[in-house]
């Protein structure tokens, strides 16, 4: 593949990808259909998996051309699996690299028929998360309507600048190409879908349920509701962007103040109440680390579903996803951590806290 050479860097359209060959005076521009195709990313995985960096100018117009594509989606957007097609559903995978390509290896690539979900925080902790949000971008960019990406909690500033995605950019493309490719990652995530809607039965947001007062007739908060949520901004503490991107369930009935500081934790009452309300069968969620991977709770009703295994470097958990057919059968597969070069998690982080 060639490489078109510009003088200054444009914003729409170059024409072609390669990882042959790069230099500062070497620029290029993605269109999704036509030239970002499978073999770019299956070479492209690779470069990343043998440590090789993808020079900044890509980086600038892969997020220019994504932000270009979210922007134009709801907050709320729906997902049809069609007939002889399947969707997997992934939770967290916080930046382990090598984990993420595992699952591509166990669930198989993604193509218009093997459909992929991943339900936010796809950076922080993790120390190849620039690796792990370019691969998971690139395939938006390929398949953008049997791709999906939701947004989490981490998809936002002040996680990323105390739990290590921030400094990862900045010592993988320097402090000056850094902050500016910082700043394109945040707005990418400000675009991100805040939930999916899988054959208008299976609602997945990354956190949970809400506050009923958030609801201006204070009978609940229904998906029309979600959909219309202004998304494009950082989450903060309180209303329907931060309790989708924060909330937790528990297991005694009604809602209480969250120990994360921000959102709720909702009780198996809540969840069916807004399942009824909304005319849903089941609630799809992550947020949390579960020591199988998984975790149904809520009468079967809600699945956190956890796809970081060995959380840390350190936590011994299986990762998950699970596997969503067009009639609803759901199918979990489990898998553990592999091997991945030695730099520990939260290498880059300004904190050992967990959130």
């Amino acid at each position: 593949m060639k490489i078109h050479k510009v003088e200054t860097f444009p914003t729409e359209s170059i024409k072609e990808l390669s990882l042959e060959k790069e230099s500062d005076k070497q620029v290029v521009s993605i269109e999704p259909q036509e030239y970002v195709d499978d073999e770019f990313i299956k070479e492209l995985a690779i470069w990343f998996k043998d440590q090789k960096k993808l020079p900044v100018r890509y980086v600038y117009v892969l997020l220019l051309q994504i932000i270009k594509l979210l922007k134009e989606l709801p907050s709320l957007v729906d997902i049809d699996i069609q007939d002889g097609s399947k969707l997997i559903i992934c939770g967290d995978v916080h930046g382990q690299y090598y984990d993420l390509l595992n699952i591509f290896k166990l669930a198989g690539p993604p193509s218009s028929t093997n459909c992929y979900l991943f339900n936010g925080d796809f950076v922080d902790r993790g120390s190849f998360s620039v690796e792990t949000v370019i691969l998971l971008f690139f395939y938006k960019l390929l398949y953008p309507n049997s791709f999906f990406l939701n947004r989490g909690n981490h998809e936002s500033i002040s996680m990323n600048k105390f739990y290590g995605f921030e400094g990862e950019v900045l010592a993988k493309f320097g402090s000056s190409n850094g902050k500016k490719v910082f700043d394109l990652f945040t707005e990418a995530f400000n675009y991100l879908p805040v939930a999916h809607l899988v054959q208008k039965k299976i609602f997945v947001v990354h956190g949970g349920l809400y506050s009923e007062d958030l609801s201006p007739d204070k009978e609940g908060v229904t998906l029309e509701m979600i959909r219309n949520i202004d998304r494009v901004r950082q989450p903060g503490d309180s209303g329907l962007l931060a309790e989708s991107l924060w909330s937790d369930p528990q297991d005694a009935p009604g809602r209480s103040p969250n120990k994360r500081g921000v959102a709720i934790h909702f009780g198996p009452d809540v969840t069916d109440q807004f399942l009824k309300r909304n005319n849903l069968k089941m609630i799809v969620r992550s947020h949390e680390q579960k020591d199988s991977g998984y975790e149904i709770a809520h009468d079967g009703k809600l699945v956190t579903v956890f796809s970081a295994p060995n959380y840390c470097d350190e936590m011994g958990n299986l990762g998950a996803f699970m596997e969503v057919s067009p009639d609803l059968s759901i199918k979990y597969t489990t898998f553990s951590a592999v091997q991945h070069p030695p730099i520990k998690s939260m290498a880059y982080a300004n904190t050992n806290g967990f959130f």
